[in-house]
């Protein structure tokens, strides 16, 4: 069983940066890949970012590529999302998810997910 817990939401404008960072309960954290993923009102949740287990590979929507970043590290059981740039089409809640599989997550089948935190970017 994982739990995971988002943070570092908030209100920003364009252009701002912003971190997202979610913690993980359990001691297989490094066993798991881990992605993000972002709902907007209205819209179906989307895919955003994932890290594989080791911190060495990462696939990221088009939309974000260039400007989000996501990274792990193992060792505090955390995985980050370093938003740059943000646009006011980026404002969602998003989620943080695990999974065992890299290309599941790819996929938005997700064994874990968090509760969400707000991301609110204005114009």
């Amino acid at each position: 069983q994982v739990q995971l817990v988002e943070s570092g939401g908030g209100l920003v404008q364009a252009g701002d940066s912003l971190r997202l960072s979610c913690a993980a309960s359990g001691r297989t954290f490094s066993s798991y890949a881990m992605g993000w993923f972002r709902q907007a009102p209205g819209k179906e949740r989307e895919f955003v970012a994932v890290i594989d287990w080791s911190g060495g590979g990462t696939y990221y929507a088009d939309s974000v590529k260039g400007r989000f970043t996501i990274s792990r590290v193992n060792a505090k059981n955390t995985v980050y999302l370093q938003m740059n740039a943000l646009k006011p089409e980026d404002t969602a809640v998003y989620y943080c998810a695990a999974d065992r599989s890299f290309i599941a997550i790819r996929r938005g089948g997700c064994d874990y997910w968090g509760q969400g935190t707000q991301v609110t970017v204005s114009s």
